[in-house]
């Protein structure tokens, strides 16, 4: 079990691209959120088995077809006990 913190860059803004964080996250069983930053980028927090991230950050990577990620940059971060969801972060 891992958890990590994510910096998403490329055309990751207005583009339903947390989500498809979200999507990605539900169908890997990852927890954690994302969410907007104001220099574009998109920031996450993601927590599951070593496999299932991969899993993930692969999907993140492929996007949603309105998305270009041009790099993800990760950190091993603290895991967070009994978290339960993976949250978009809207506001």
């Amino acid at each position: 079990m891992k958890r990590y913190h994510m910096i998403v860059k490329g055309r990751v803004q207005g583009v339903g691209f947390r989500y498809h964080a979200k999507y990605a996250a539900a169908k890997t069983n990852i927890t954690g959120w994302a969410k907007n930053l104001d220099n574009g980028d998109v920031e996450i927090e993601a927590q599951g088995e070593d496999e299932l991230l991969e899993a993930f950050i692969k999907l993140l990577e492929k996007g949603n077809g309105f998305s270009k990620v041009t790099s993800i940059f990760k950190t091993d971060i603290t895991l967070i006990p009994k978290e339960r969801s993976f949250n978009a972060v809207y506001y």
